[in-house]
């Protein structure tokens, strides 16, 4: 007995030294408070927006379905939807250092064994993965065109939102191969790209299906959007209801609340 508790308390201890040197240079961990897990950014490559969160929010799983995760960065979108069931979720990045952050984020939660990130480039999912057999592919994908002006300077940052690696149309091209039938995508993007977002999803056969607009405050324009499509799905497109982040107050909405903290 005393020879396993002496097991005990030396695994316990490589297990707390192994959280300290867990992070690297300039790195943080944060929490997912709502999820209750923790996720570990950096500001000088990449720290997960709003977005990603609105994301995970309007992303329903149902009880069988096999999740891809495309333009992962550091692998937050996974974590997410890891909260929402025992659902197997893989992902794909094609920055090295995003996956490490995303691996060692994915360890620290123990949650290997059912979340998987590739470092990959997406245009390559036709020779690396066989087609049609994943029900969810979720995607928050560069937002600004190359030639669009005010790029961020440093090239991580460029890499992650602006179309520089991959277009939207490389991004809806690869959840075409990789859903099944009648399989669902779900994209955040800016609002003003709607049209794009629409036309590129019906061009690949994924019909959209579902819209949300996003709002900051309803004394603003729509800033982002949300928007479901399904593999050769019928025609018909539903607006869902408007959601607001804020209050005229400044105060997050009970909504934005319930996404953060669960409230």
């Amino acid at each position: 007995m005393k020879h396993s508790n002496r097991f005990l308390s030396r695994s316990l201890y490589i297990l707390m030294k192994v959280e300290m040197n867990m992070l690297e240079e300039n790195e943080r961990l944060d929490s997912l408070l709502k999820e209750d897990l923790e996720i570990i950014q950096n500001d000088e490559v990449f720290s997960f927006s709003t977005d990603a969160l609105l994301l995970g929010h309007f992303t329903h799983l149902r009880k069988n379905d096999k999740v891809m995760d495309l333009c992962s960065g550091n692998g937050v979108i996974p974590l997410l939807l890891s909260h929402k069931g025992q659902h197997p979720i893989d992902a794909i990045e094609i920055q090295p250092q995003l996956v490490n952050m995303a691996e060692r984020s994915i360890q620290h939660n123990q949650l290997s064994e059912r979340i998987q990130i590739y470092e990959m480039d997406l245009k390559n999912v036709r020779q690396d993965f066989i087609p049609s057999q994943y029900t969810v592919v979720t995607c928050n994908p560069p937002y600004f065109k190359t030639a669009q002006m005010h790029q961020h300077q440093k090239e991580a940052h460029k890499i992650a939102r602006h179309e520089v690696l991959c277009t939207l149309e490389d991004c809806v091209e690869a959840a075409r191969h990789l859903l099944k039938q009648g399989g669902r995508l779900i994209m955040v993007h800016r609002a003003e790209r709607l049209m794009d977002v629409l036309s590129t999803y019906r061009a690949a056969r994924i019909e959209p299906k579902k819209l949300t607009l996003i709002y900051s405050k309803k004394s603003k324009d729509a800033h982002a959007i949300i928007v479901e499509g399904r593999k050769d799905g019928k025609p018909g497109l539903d607006i869902q209801p408007s959601f607001y982040m804020y209050q005229d107050d400044g105060e997050y909405t009970l909504e934005m609340r319930a996404i953060y903290y669960g409230e």
